[in-house]
């Protein structure tokens, strides 16, 4: 869906240059050690289960999370390798993995093989800790030091603690600083034009609809609600989770002047039946964003998967264009 870049993906890929750079200059120095000295060092960092002791300069970084391994691109830390769904990736996503020679390990959704894990022979495993229990954590720890991040998804908690841990302080603050520009400039857009109108993200699944809450801390409903301040319409207001469960009888009652609808991928599974169904349903076709033409489209790999410094940008470019005549 997203294929533009504006003038701020311009200036982020000069930051990912510019920390490219001098993570180049930094590698120099590094082979100017002996190979004990450049591969054997070690540091204590903090993870959500505990201190960990990490690789200083890991040969063989293994991401489990795709958008992680961007975060860490940015900051000028390039992965050797990095766990994705293919059917789920972003589209900008693989070429950005390429030209950076992270390999990409394909792996089933919501599935991870510790066989296989294993047989990548990692040096240190970063994972995304606040999804991660703690038998998954000891079983990964016995493969390889594994660094459960302490942060979200969400680009404000992830880049500053990775910057911390690398010891990239400066290029993730660079990286926060031009993504909260582009936010700032977008939300000034959207509020000069839409006042007091409301947005509703719908989302179709194989057996059910949901819609997105203002007030959970998932990918999406912190770009669109919070950071670019949109208004949920009233009658979802109080929802307080990420997504919930929806009834097609309180359609014609949700006073939504714009609707995003998902029609979410998942494996192995199609929600285009209960798509058709709603599409076909007078209760739906009497709104008035679907009357009015209001209706867009959003992708699963885009606003979920996608949340990064490019992806959450390339989300932001594309309500506005949605949006803003």
């Amino acid at each position: 869906m997203f294929k533009k870049y504006g003038a701020f993906l311009t200036l982020l890929m000069v930051v990912f240059a510019l920390t490219a750079c001098n993570n180049k200059s930094a590698e120099d120095n590094q082979n100017t050690q002996s190979p004990e000295e450049n591969t054997s060092t070690t540091k204590t960092v903090e993870g959500v289960f505990g201190d960990v002791t990490i690789p200083t300069n890991p040969q063989n970084m293994l991401v489990f999370n795709s958008n992680y391994a961007e975060y860490l691109l940015s900051i000028g830390v390039v992965p050797q390798k990095v766990l994705v769904v293919e059917e789920i990736e972003p589209d900008y996503r693989p070429k950005l993995f390429n030209e950076n020679h992270v390999e990409m390990i394909n792996t089933p959704q919501y599935e991870k093989n510790l066989e296989q894990i294993l047989s990548l022979a990692p040096d240190l495993i970063v994972v995304q800790g606040n999804v991660m229990d703690s038998q998954q954590y000891e079983e990964l720890s016995k493969i390889a030091p594994t660094l459960a991040v302490n942060a979200s998804a969400s680009l404000e908690e992830a880049l500053p603690e990775l910057g911390k841990i690398f010891e990239k302080e400066k290029e993730a603050e660079a990286t926060l600083t031009a993504y909260q520009n582009k936010v700032a400039e977008a939300k000034q857009k959207l509020q000069q034009t839409l006042s007091d109108k409301t947005v509703m993200v719908l989302r179709v699944e194989p057996k059910q609809y949901r819609f997105m809450g203002a007030n959970g801390n998932g990918p999406g409903s912190d770009v669109i609600y919070q950071q670019l301040g949109l208004q949920i319409p009233e009658l979802l207001a109080d929802a307080e989770n990420w997504f919930n469960p929806l009834s097609v009888e309180v359609l014609p009652d949700i006073k939504a002047d714009y609707i995003f609808i998902e029609k979410r991928v998942l494996e192995n599974y199609s929600s285009d039946q209960l798509m058709a169904e709603l599409e076909s349903n007078p209760l739906w076709q009497s709104m008035e964003a679907v009357q009015n033409g209001m209706v867009f489209p959003l992708e699963t790999k885009d606003f979920v998967v996608g949340q990064g410094p490019i992806g959450s940008a390339l989300l932001i470019d594309y309500i506005v264009e949605k949006l803003v005549p």
